[in-house]
């Protein structure tokens, strides 16, 4: 199998059939196979799957697993040379799957690459990044990030000092589309599923650049991703009172700052 592509979804088969469709539409290669890996499994998921998807590889899960679990489940699963993984609120325009798999084949020392990601409007989504120090959780977290030095900081994890139309070497890249060899994850390991939710992604790339590979964001290849800003608030109070997405963002910071306390920073371009 030359390509296998994981999709992860959570209660969403609405958005899920217009990824599989824009899959099958868009990707010229035939050698491929898709798995989903689908947390919380509601019925007109399975019955979606099941009617429209029955060649697709599908895998339930009565609880809400988490991200990291999804990508290992579906993982397990694969056997392609090449693994894309993507959320399923993702669509592929044409030629954005090829694309980023030549990139991988004809760079072995790429661990992972990552599209443009757009808006479903055109706009430009972020989706590659620096590296979270703590005052990054504090200054997006409370009103010290409406402050000039802080918006500096800011700035400077947003990448926002370089043309987004280049092709990069980054620190991490938003999760929602990952493409990487089968031979580079196996030594690197799979994704740390001690996250319930967020900094999976950044974990991941850390891991990549510290077994040698890069990670490079590929702006030739293009996606849509519906983004929503589940763990954003209107004010730190109402954040940390309602908002459990919120939660696990601080919760998994925790885990990442305590993981790689006293470890130097991998060192690239």
């Amino acid at each position: 199998m030359q390509l296998s592509i994981i999709i992860t979804n959570y209660k969403n088969p609405e958005l899920l059939k217009v990824c599989i469709d824009s899959i099958r539409k868009n990707l010229t290669l035939t050698d491929y196979e898709i798995i989903v890996a689908d947390g919380s499994t509601e019925e007109d998921t399975r019955l979606m799957m099941k009617e429209n998807f029955p060649e697709i590889i599908f895998l339930p899960f009565n609880d809400n697993v988490g991200f990291a679990n999804l990508v290992r489940a579906g993982y397990k699963k694969s056997s392609g040379q090449y693994v894309l993984v993507m959320n399923g609120d993702m669509i592929i325009k044409k030629d954005s799957i090829e694309s980023l798999m030549e990139y991988v084949k004809n760079n072995p020392d790429v661990g992972l690459v990552g599209p443009r990601l757009l808006n479903f409007n055109g706009s430009f989504q972020s989706s590659c990044f620096r590296f979270y120090t703590p005052l990054t959780i504090i200054y997006r977290r409370t009103p010290m990030g409406k402050m000039k030095f802080a918006q500096k900081h800011l700035d400077r994890f947003l990448m926002k000092d370089f043309d987004l139309k280049s092709i990069k070497e980054v620190d991490w890249l938003m999760g929602s589309a990952l493409m990487g060899s089968r031979m580079a994850m196996e030594k690197v390991g799979p994704i740390d599923n001690r996250y319930k939710m967020y900094f999976e992604d950044v974990d991941w790339c850390r891991r990549f650049w510290e077994k040698g590979y890069k990670v490079i964001y590929y702006p030739k290849a293009e996606m849509y991703h519906y983004h929503g800003k589940g763990s954003a608030g209107k004010s730190l109070i109402k954040t940390l009172l309602f908002n459990k997405l919120a939660w696990w963002h601080i919760s998994s910071a925790v885990k990442y700052f305590i993981k790689y306390a006293g470890k130097q920073l991998p060192q690239h371009k």
